[in-house]
């Protein structure tokens, strides 16, 4: 049976809240999609989330577990992707969920074929955003330096998403980074391609701390942001 609409989650130790997550989100989809699938994208766990989400792929016909060796966000994501079946794929954050952005983002791709794109924004106007203020703070300095470094000229890039799996495939292929800023690039490199985006404002509450530190991923965000402002210049020269 063909596949409407894939769900991918990188998760990365996520034991306390996954079994609950994961059962709210498919009950969810079971609402308001025929066919679909959720891939949990593991990538370098060492806690009992692999564990849990191979139970529950026993008992959920639509859920599945896909290993990444490494932990590695960009590539956990970027390999769910790739092994989607769903004409659509949303890239989901394991501790959101958002049902209201799934219902949504869908509506508008299934109303605009040349649509390839839905960014949830946290940035637009509308959007409400109740992370504390240092985490609110650090997306949008991120924004203003991708859109200063890439010439991209949107709000958001990491976080939800909603794509056409046909049309963002070759956007995919082209990504260069992994890691925190494989989401960004995905997104900034469909805009310089001229596929269609368009964004959509969200509301989200953060419902556990980031698993990695913030502090922690400066360093190699920023200098990932140098390799991404070369290499999408160089490739749009």
């Amino acid at each position: 049976m063909s596949i409407d609409v894939t769900v991918v989650i990188p998760v990365y130790n996520e034991e306390e809240i996954l079994e609950d997550a994961l059962v709210e989100l498919l009950t969810n989809l079971r609402r308001h999609q025929n066919s679909f699938e959720v891939i949990v994208s593991a990538n370098g766990c060492v806690d009992d989330t692999e564990a849990i989400a191979e139970r529950l792929a026993q008992s959920h016909g639509e859920l599945r577990l896909h290993r990444c060796p490494e932990p590695d966000y960009g590539e956990a994501l970027k390999q769910g992707i790739e092994l989607a079946q769903g004409q659509f794929v949303i890239c989901e954050e394991i501790d959101l969920c958002d049902d209201r952005f799934h219902r949504t983002a869908l509506a508008m791709l299934n109303a605009d074929t040349e649509l390839a794109m839905v960014v949830g924004s946290k940035a637009l106007p509308g959007a409400r955003d109740h992370r504390p203020y240092f985490r609110r703070f650090a997306t949008r300095v991120l924004n203003r330096m991708l859109r200063t470094a890439t010439g991209w000229r949107g709000t958001d890039t990491h976080g939800l998403k909603a794509i056409r799996r046909q049309l963002m495939l070759p956007v995919v292929e082209r990504c260069e980074l992994r890691r925190d800023l494989f989401a960004s690039e995905l997104v900034i490199r469909a805009f310089h391609m001229g596929c269609r985006v368009v964004e959509y404002p969200i509301e989200l509450s953060e419902k556990r701390p980031p698993s990695i530190g913030l502090m922690r991923r400066v360093p190699k965000v920023l200098s990932d942001m140098g390799k991404l402002a070369v290499t999408v210049r160089r490739n749009n020269d």
